[in-house]
């Protein structure tokens, strides 16, 4: 029996990821709107984050977002304390390609892809990706996430990190669960569903017209 994996992803209505939860989270590339999702919080999503972080799981991250997490979590106090606990409980396993020291308790380094795979084919608890934008488009490819949920939120940030940027391997996806909260936020839960299909043959012809001919020389030329 594999492991299953589980990424979870506040998003923007324009597909942006950067830095949902503080100012000072990640500005980089000029990205000054750090914190949104406080901004715009939702009951709704507590519950669903209450959900995905019950029970037993471990940790799949990007670097930076071990970084950000392992000088928070540790450290925090008050009502989020019981989430600090728990998440310095659970297994963290990083994907970087650095050897940067990983000196928060119960963290491991994966060198590769290759290396979540056999994760997932190990025993243990099942694992939650949180934030990581990086690491979507290569588990996509290589088949290995199971799940993906994602809490869009009724705003537009402009500029930031997406969650599926540039490398995102062509995907059918299907929906497996959804719902809008009161304050509009809508969470949409995915497995992966395999291949593009084909055009089919009884969706419309393209265009043989001689505009449209005149039309696809002036992409080829690049004047269109």
């Amino acid at each position: 029996m594999t492991r299953k994996i589980t990424g979870a992803a506040f998003l923007s209505l324009d597909g942006v990821m950067q830095a949902p939860g503080g100012p000072t989270e990640d500005p980089t590339g000029g990205f000054d709107e750090g914190g949104w999702v406080f901004k715009l919080w939702d009951e709704g999503v507590e519950e669903t984050l209450g959900s995905l972080f019950s029970g037993d799981y471990d940790l799949l991250l990007g670097r930076r977002t071990y970084d950000i997490f392992a000088a928070y979590w540790p450290y925090v106090e008050g009502e989020n304390a019981p989430m600090g606990e728990a998440f310095d409980r659970a297994n963290k396993y990083v994907l970087t390609r650095g050897d940067q020291p990983l000196e928060w308790q119960n963290s491991h380094r994966l060198r590769g892809i290759e290396d979540v795979a056999a994760l997932k084919q190990g025993e243990g608890a099942r694992i939650v990706i949180q934030g990581s934008s990086t690491l979507y488009p290569a588990l996509l490819a290589a088949g290995l996430l199971d799940e993906l949920i994602t809490m869009t939120y009724p705003v537009t940030l402009g500029a930031g990190k997406r969650l599926l940027g540039e490398g995102a391997p062509v995907r059918k996806l299907e929906m497996t669960d959804s719902r809008v909260t009161s304050k509009g936020t809508v969470i949409a839960t995915y497995r992966p569903g395999g291949s593009l299909p084909p055009y089919p043959a009884e969706a419309p012809i393209p265009a043989t017209s001689e505009r449209e001919a005149r039309r696809q020389q002036r992409m080829e030329e690049g004047t269109w």
